[in-house]
């Protein structure tokens, strides 16, 4: 049910982000990736370490990412170099590169996990054959943040979907590039998500020598 703001009951009503941090999440640096990691192996948490990596490689929405199947990443015997999915939002697919680290990670996982090319890679632990929720996914990526000191309210899923975005632009400044590897339908779309403003412009431009 909706009201009216100028119905007496909304005066006493809480805004639902009250408190929250509402807007884009920061995506993490460098320093704060590898922080991340050392803290994922010093707990020998094999399967955060792997969706960690994964997650940072794909650069895929969080729904897309918990529903990844082993046979999506695996051929033969070998973690891919490259995937590719269907993207849930856009119906529009979208490659990545799965990096020497996220290989390692994943093939350390999927030993443990064992499983058919048919299974879910980051399976649920409540329901058997679904895969991880979203909202365990997000839970995961607050205990990470939080554990090398970051504020879960400035970072969230969204964060490691725009991480390895970000500094792709930041070192290219190909806005096209980041456009295919997120798989935005419109590059306006990449620009508000990357929250490319008039100070990157000028950056890039000084860049240039005539």
């Amino acid at each position: 049910m909706t009201y009216s703001h100028l119905d007496p009951a909304m005066q006493n009503r809480v805004s639902w982000n009250a408190g929250r941090t509402v807007g884009t999440k920061r995506p993490l640096t460098q320093k704060q990736i590898w922080a991340i990691r050392f803290f994922l192996d010093r707990e020998e948490r094999l399967r955060d370490r792997a969706l960690f990596d994964l997650a940072i490689d794909s650069k895929l929405r969080g729904c897309d990412l918990v529903k990844l199947k082993v046979g999506d990443l695996v051929a033969g015997s070998e973690v891919r170099d490259r995937a590719m999915v269907i993207q849930r939002k856009t119906g529009r697919p979208v490659q990545f590169e799965i990096t020497a680290d996220a290989r390692s990670s994943l093939a350390t996982w999927l030993l443990r996990r064992g499983g058919t090319l048919d299974d879910f890679v980051f399976p649920s632990r409540i329901h058997s054959g679904q895969p991880m929720s979203t909202r365990q996914y997000a839970r995961l990526v607050d205990e990470w943040v939080t554990a090398v000191g970051l504020r879960r309210e400035d970072y969230g899923t969204h964060s490691m979907r725009r991480t390895k975005a970000a500094m792709i632009y930041r070192t290219t400044g190909n806005l096209r590039a980041v456009q295919i590897l997120l798989g935005h339908s419109k590059i306006e779309n990449t620009v508000r998500y990357l929250g490319v403003d008039v100070e990157d412009a000028l950056v890039l431009a000084e860049r240039i020598e005539i």
